[in-house]
């Protein structure tokens, strides 16, 4: 099955400092598609955002009135067979790549894939959850030439 990829680009931010930033995207969520043949569904929307619309869809979903990088909302089963959508917010991403000396390109990568991981049933609330979402992002950003995100994190 097919699954389709819509890239909404709302703020315009994302181009001017990442003009590959459609590629990227989309070749970061298929990379995921890929590694899991066996999912249904019919399609995802991803969001590239501004810090402050991010910030409302945070407050309004999960309670926190704040600006975060990556939120993901999985779709419940429904006729159309959505999996869900993705939002990114720019400002955030940009600083957090700036904060860990890397590539804007790379940090957006990886937080697509995490975001595609979550719509899929991924999650990192305890330990062994986490090692095993890190473990897959790696191997599939490794796809992408993306290093590991989490060297530096752990190197400190």
């Amino acid at each position: 099955m097919t699954i389709t990829v819509d890239i909404e680009i709302e703020d315009e931010a994302w181009i001017r400092a990442e003009p590959e930033t459609e590629a990227l995207v989309w070749r970061a969520a298929q990379a995921v598609l890929d590694a899991h043949q066996d999912i249904e569904g019919q399609g995802i929307v991803i969001l590239l955002a501004d810090d402050d619309s991010i910030r409302v869809l945070n407050r309004d979903f999960r309670q926190k009135d704040q600006a975060t990088n990556v939120l993901s909302f999985p779709s419940p089963p429904n006729p159309e067979g959505q999996i869900g959508d993705i939002a990114l917010a720019f400002g955030v991403c940009q600083r957090e790549a700036i904060e860990q000396g890397k590539p804007l390109a790379h940090h957006l990568q990886h937080l697509v894939a995490h975001g595609v991981l979550h719509l899929l049933g991924y999650d990192h609330q305890g330990d062994e959850e986490a090692e095993s979402m890190e473990a897959l992002e790696r191997e599939i950003l490794a796809t992408l030439d993306v290093p590991d995100p989490y060297a530096a994190a752990e190197g400190q």
